[in-house]
This record gives C-alpha cells, structure tokens and sequence, in this order.
C-alpha cells in the first residue's frame, strides 16, 4: 500500500507494507498460531471483563478501585479469573469462525466495490464495515453460550448471609448476584440445561446481534480511517526519511512507528464503539446473567424488566456502568490484537515461490 501525503507535498509517499489478503495466508498456521497468541491475550485482559461484567450486574454503583480491592482481599487474584476456563474453552473456536469470517469478507467485498468504480478509501471503509458485521455474527454462535456460563461464574461473589457486617466496602460489594450457587462450569452447563433447556444458552443472543455487529462495524471502519489518516496527514512526523537530498522524500516507517500508530487508531476506534454500544452491551449481560422470581420459579429476566430496572437505577447512567472498564478492556484488547493480528497475518504469510 502506498498511500500519498496531503496535498503531494514535495512528491512525498509513505511506504507502508501492502496488505496481505486472505488467499495469501498459509491457513493451518494461520489458525495454529492465532489460537496460541490470542489465548495469551484473553488472559491478560480477563480481570477487565471480570470487573466491567460486576460493575454492569450490580444495583449499586462501585468503583472500580473499590471493587478491585473487595476482590483481592476475600477472594485473592483467583477472584479476577473466575471463568476463564470456561472462557477459554470458547475462544478459540470463536476467534477462528470470527477471523475466517473478517478477512474472507473484508477480501471479497474490497475488491467487489474497487471494481465497481468505488475510490480504495471507500472500499476500504465499506469492506470493514461488513467484515465488521459478518465477523461479530458468526462468532457470537460460539461467545453467546460461553458468555451466558462464564458470566454467572463472575459475579458469583460472597454469599449474603457473610456480607452484611462489611457494608460499603467489602464482602456487601461482592454481594452473590446469581439466584443460584455454582462450583465451575460444568455444574452452571447443567443447572442451566436442566432449568431453560438449549435455549439458555442463548439469552441475550438477539440483543449481542445488536451489540457486537455495530459495535464491530464501527471499530474496523473507525479503525481503517483513522489508520488512513494518521499516515495520509502526520506521516511525516512519524516515519524516517530514506532520502533528503534530491528532494523527492519517499518516507519508510520502522516496526515502532508501525505498533504506534495501529496502537493509537485502535484505541480511537475502541472509544468510539464503547460509547455507541455500551447500553446495549449492560442490557446484554444482565439478560444472560440475572433472573427473576415469580410463584417461587426462576425465570429469565425479560428485555422490557431489565430495561425497566435500569431506568429505576438511573435511567441513561445506568446503562454506561462499567464504560471506564470497558474502554479500557476495547482498547488494551483491540491494540494487542490488531498488533499481534498483523504480526500473525505475516508470520502466516505463505512462500513465494
């Protein structure tokens, strides 16, 4: 890819490595390795999500310092991991489905709209934005069942009946939120089976259509633009000058600038997504994670009970409970990912012959 600088300054060009396309890539490393690197990522950025999923549950507000501390002290730093196997287990068929899905569509429907008369720029952005889309589809088969089991796992805190001598900042904050008790993923698989059948694994499936397909094809497109961009206006700044003697200046950027600027459009893209799609996402995770009781039966919460519930709690505030964890968690995640993404894209990259 080459991409010019505003204007044609001094015939300038930025030479920027090309992009590797899905047919060029050596598909049982790609998959091989992908699942090593991302699993290594999901661990990192677990205790984030453990945090955003408490923060979104609770009827109260807790921060997320107060709430890391209640954490650490009665539970230790098993308490930030609470359903990571389970997570796992689910993460690596849904990111396999997930970047099948991206760079089989970004591939196709690039190339399908240049080919219309479409200027690369907005080929680029509709590409991403339905790569976006079909991507978040695909994989939310596998991350809907896995977030309804790991979920209950997660805001499983300390039993009522302990929490009542410690109110306002201790075991009252890790409050158990579920109607149920659980002791790993397995039991939460059969107490779910056996209450709501195959279909509850399913909750929330239409409302995470609703998060994750937007919220993805705003990432991806915000991301490529602002990736486009950063080069296409302070290149200059942030790449070397291979030559600046015979004044036409051709600018190679080194695998610092590279990091740096996929870093910054993604937390860009990160902040932007959050913002659009955060009610959605806490709707989302309280229907996949509380119930309601009614004639002493259990019963999922309806999408009118919890939007209700949110409006009693506080109305629009309520539904951005947890935005700070999970700007944090977008962008940490989505920067190592895109980074490690490229970096996978290459090192999968098959043999010219």
């Amino acid at each position: 890819m080459s991409l010019r600088t505003k204007k044609d300054v001094s015939s300038s060009e930025i030479h920027i490595p090309a992009e590797i396309d899905w047919h060029m890539l050596d598909k049982s490393k790609f998959f091989f390795l992908g699942a090593a690197l991302f699993s290594g990522v999901s661990a990192a950025l677990y205790p984030m999500v453990v945090l955003k999923t408490r923060q979104q549950v609770s009827s109260s507000h807790y921060s997320c310092i107060n709430m890391s501390c209640a954490i650490m002290r009665y539970e230790g730093f098993r308490g930030f991991y609470k359903g990571f196997g389970t997570s796992l287990m689910g993460t690596i068929p849904a990111r396999a489905l997930y970047m099948t899905a991206l760079e089989v569509t970004k591939s196709n429907v690039g190339t399908a709209f240049v080919e219309l008369g479409f200027s690369d720029n907005t080929a680029t952005a509709i590409a991403s934005a339905a790569a976006g889309v079909t991507s978040a589809m695909s994989a939310q088969l596998v991350w809907t069942p896995i977030d309804v089991v790991s979920q209950r796992l997660m805001v499983q805190g300390c039993t009522s009946s302990s929490s009542g001598s410690s109110v306002g900042g201790g075991k009252s904050i890790l409050a158990n939120l579920n109607s149920e008790n659980y002791r790993n993923g397995f039991d939460v698989f059969r107490k779910i089976l056996y209450a709501d059948g195959p279909r509850g694994f399913y909750r929330g499936f239409g409302i995470s259509i609703l998060t994750y397909a937007p919220s993805n094809a705003v990432w991806w497109t915000s991301y490529s633009m602002v990736h486009r961009f950063i080069w296409g206006n302070f290149g200059s700044c942030l790449c070397k000058s291979d030559n600046l003697s015979d004044g036409c200046v051709g600018f190679r950027p080194d695998s610092k600038a590279m990091v740096g600027v996929q870093g910054l459009s993604a937390v860009v893209a990160s902040g932007v997504s959050a913002i659009v799609t955060m009610p959605f996402d806490t709707i989302k995770t309280r229907l996949q994670v509380l119930d309601t009781e009614e004639n002493g039966r259990r019963r999922p919460l309806t999408f009118v009970q919890t939007v209700r519930s949110l409006v009693n709690e506080g109305g629009l505030f309520a539904c951005y409970r947890g935005l700070g964890p999970r700007w944090v968690s977008m962008s940490m995640s989505a920067t190592t990912m895109i980074t490690t993404y490229e970096f996978l894209k290459r090192l999968s990259t098959k043999r010219q012959d």
